[in-house]
């Protein structure tokens, strides 16, 4: 069974949030994916788009190299790494991982040496599961020691339904996650890591000689990353990334399909729908004044206000009557007013129902006026 959930984090009441989400549900209401679990999310908004048994802990098989990549980021971006460092091909990645494993390998040499540049690309294009050991022992000095970093950076990033054992995701029984950790772990890939990131979209990689081509089907087709994932036990599985033409990113996680060729459908599927099937629908602009809020007793009878940012909405293309907006002063606004002050809420509404509330703050300084304008404006005010 499918369902639809929406990020209500800024919706108001219970009814405004059920008839959103009920709007998000419509639209998906035909759309079935043979995945086991699923998770599909706007990466700007955070709005979950279409979920299927998202928090079922299933185990991660290649996907599990994401968290694997997450802690080579890590040490890079801190300085305990370098690129171009090299790390020893132990006997236990050459025998576990290497080519004689039967497994995904980079081929790498026994006791040979190899940079951290060439391993992250052996890893993530490749999904060399002998690089990753030597990633694992070349940083923590042993693959448990290794597993210890990922679960600590899992419990980091909220992922409550994964745990790791090793960095390559060979069957264990000890090891698991879910589609909706794995949408999180690629999101938090994606903002934290920008000039790494671009890796995971390109296509083939040559090592020793050997050229390999990724995995992900929809490279090809417009995705941008991130990884896929196969044993037998877990099934066929995949998370990837990709952009509209407006620039709108969309994350994914599919897990448990059958074969490569359904993997490559239903994934194909699930971009299509997250690309062509929602729209933003922008309320106010980051740059933009939302109105003016009256002030008494400055030199100016108002202040401009505008919101911490652009708000907008994430939903079904093509959804029915239009938002209606309305500026509410946050009780009477006295001079002065320094910009920056949250001096109103913007109520935005749909058929009559508020669906989500904004505070707006303001854009200018207003200065308290002279004592005579105040004198003038209070016996102003006394006669209206």
């Amino acid at each position: 069974m499918t369902t639809m959930a929406l990020n209500s984090r800024r919706i108001r009441g219970p009814l405004a949030a059920f008839l959103l989400a009920l709007s998000l549900s419509t639209s998906a209401h035909a759309f079935e994916t043979a995945a086991r679990s699923a998770v599909l999310l706007d990466f700007d908004t955070n709005t979950v788009l279409f979920e299927k048994n998202p928090d079922d802990e299933i185990p991660p098989a290649s996907l599990s190299k994401l968290m694997t990549l997450l802690i080579i980021f890590d040490e890079l971006k801190r300085g305990a790494i370098r690129l171009d460092e090299t790390f020893p091909v132990s006997e236990n990645a050459w025998r576990t991982g290497g080519a004689a494993s039967g497994g995904s390998t980079m081929f790498l040499p026994l006791n040979s040496e190899v940079s951290v540049g060439d391993l992250i690309k052996g890893i993530a294009i490749q999904s060399g599961n002998d690089a990753t050991i030597v990633a694992a022992e070349g940083i923590a000095g042993s693959v448990p020691a290794f597993a210890e970093l990922m679960n600590k950076k899992a419990q980091e990033l909220g992922l409550t339904h994964s745990h790791f054992v090793n960095p390559h995701g060979l069957p264990d029984p000890g090891q698991r996650v879910s589609a909706r950790d794995l949408v999180t772990l690629a999101t938090h890939i994606i903002r934290t890591y920008p000039d790494q990131y671009p890796l995971f979209s390109e296509e083939e990689f040559t090592f020793n000689g050997i050229t390999q081509r990724s995995r992900n089907p929809l490279l090809s087709l417009g995705a941008d990353g991130l990884k896929t994932g196969h044993t037998a036990e877990a099934g066929y599985g995949l998370v990837a990334s990709a952009k509209d033409d407006a620039g709108r990113r969309i994350v994914f996680a599919m897990t448990g399909m059958k074969s490569v060729n359904e993997r490559a459908t239903e994934a194909r599927a699930m971009m299509t729908l997250g690309l062509r099937g929602f729209e933003n629908v922008v309320i106010l602009k980051g740059d933009e004044t939302a109105g003016e809020v009256p002030v008494t007793g400055g030199i100016a009878k108002s202040v401009p206000v505008k919101a911490a940012g652009e708000i907008r909405f994430i939903e079904p293309r093509g959804t029915g009557s239009p938002y209606q907006t309305e500026i509410v002063p946050v009780g009477p606004i006295e001079a002065p007013v320094p910009e920056g002050r949250r001096v109103a809420q913007m109520r935005i509404t749909r058929d009559g129902q508020v669906v989500r509330e904004e505070p707006l703050y303001a854009a200018t300084n207003v200065e308290r006026a002279g004592l005579l304008q105040r004198v003038q404006e209070q016996v102003m005010s006394y006669f209206q």
